[in-house]
């Protein structure tokens, strides 16, 4: 606790996990009324009830992320405010046109979005990391969009292929967001290249990270039976 103590001390530490906490909570909130809205495109009941328990996941998280912001004596609403902008935009970019590529957008997006913040958790105090990585958790989302996705590629083959192109498209918006706000937000940069205290992953590092998350993108890509 002491340890954990010290690095709020630190407004620079202090200030990289509000913003962090922050974009993951507008993440979250975000994820729930695009989900809701997702349902009425389901073509079945039971895929409606399936994706109104997404959602709820998606608020649970939320509601967790802003406790903790406030837990830490920050303002829930300020600490979102920096990422409606850019979040708004990628979902207004990438509106989905029916209930399969709503389905993988969910899918390539969240799993992006949780291959970078998992990359970031190393860099954070205990507390805050297993906070993260609670959140992170896609199990049982995985498993019921890949068992959609699957099944509709099964049965028209042709919707793999236009299925792939809409998964690119998705990656690189998200690709190209990742790295917009990891630059222009000078608390992500103090978290990844690290200061003299605590070392991060370095600019060198940092582009390996990208990599990494593009490979585990092409392996979800090929878990849903798709072409990256």
């Amino acid at each position: 606790m002491e340890q954990q103590e010290d690095r709020f001390a630190d407004p620079a530490y202090r200030a990289a996990v509000v913003d962090l906490l922050g974009t993951l909570a507008y993440g979250e909130l975000s994820a729930f009324l695009r989900l809701s809205t997702d349902a009425d495109l389901a073509p079945r009941l039971s895929a409606k009830a399936a994706v109104a328990a997404l959602a709820a996941t998606e608020y649970a998280h939320y509601d967790r992320l802003r406790a903790r912001i406030v837990e830490i004596g920050a303002d829930p609403e300020a600490a979102m405010a920096p990422f409606v902008e850019a979040l708004d935009g990628f979902h207004e970019r990438t509106k989905p046109s029916s209930w399969l590529e709503g389905l993988v957008k969910f899918y390539v997006g969240d799993g992006i979005a949780s291959d970078f913040y998992r990359e970031i958790t190393t860099y954070l105090d205990p507390d805050t990391r297993d906070l993260v990585l609670g959140t992170l958790e896609s199990d049982k989302r995985s498993s019921y969009v890949l068992q959609e996705v699957r099944q509709a590629i099964s049965d028209d083959p042709i919707q793999g292929s236009r299925l792939a192109l809409w998964a690119r498209r998705l990656v690189g918006e998200a690709l190209s967001q990742g790295q917009r706000v990891a630059a222009d937000r000078d608390t992500f940069s103090t978290l990844l290249t690290g200061t003299s205290e605590h070392p991060g992953m370095g600019l060198a590092g940092i582009v390996s990270m990208f990599s990494r998350i593009t490979e585990q993108h092409t392996r979800r890509m090929a878990e849903m039976g798709l072409k990256a």
